[in-house]
């Protein structure tokens, strides 16, 4: 079956994405550190800022690698797999581990947009958790019927 526009797209997407995060996270010091000459707040947490914002990354790589692989599974057109679940588990802890760890960075500044990331993985995490079981349900249900045939 030949694969749609859509689907390619979003291919590349994460692809890119993914790449271009390892890049930004590698990059983080060296980035901080020009910041700093702009913006004081990076000079005076300099430290704790790349400590934070690395981990952060690293989390969210993790969460970018569990998608090209749930991705290649849409691409097999057999998505309903238990690998999936696990992505999805994980991809909900990594989301919950990033809310918490941006949750630290408040102690050093607290900003907007902040606290909005925050929440957006929050909501993140719990939507990675509540559709894990959904895939689960869809799993088993799959099994059953591939065991009736």
């Amino acid at each position: 079956m030949k694969k749609s526009p859509l689907v390619r797209f979003t291919k590349y997407l994460i692809d890119f994405m993914f790449l271009s995060g390892i890049i930004v996270c590698a990059g983080v010091p060296l980035i901080f550190k020009e910041a700093g000459k702009y913006m004081p707040i990076f000079k005076e947490n300099y430290a704790p800022f790349c400590i934070i914002f690395m981990l952060a990354g690293v989390f969210a790589l993790i969460i970018l690698w569990n998608l090209r692989k749930m991705f290649q599974t849409v691409i097999r057109e057999d998505p309903f797999v238990r690998e999936n679940v696990t992505a999805l588990k994980r991809m909900g802890i990594c989301a919950f581990i990033i809310a918490f760890i941006m949750l630290i960075r408040l102690i050093f500044v607290i900003t907007p947009a902040a606290l909005v990331i925050i929440l957006v993985f929050l909501v993140a995490g719990l939507f990675s958790l509540v559709l894990s079981q959904v895939f689960d349900q869809a799993v088993t249900y799959k099994q059953e019927n591939d065991l009736t045939i």
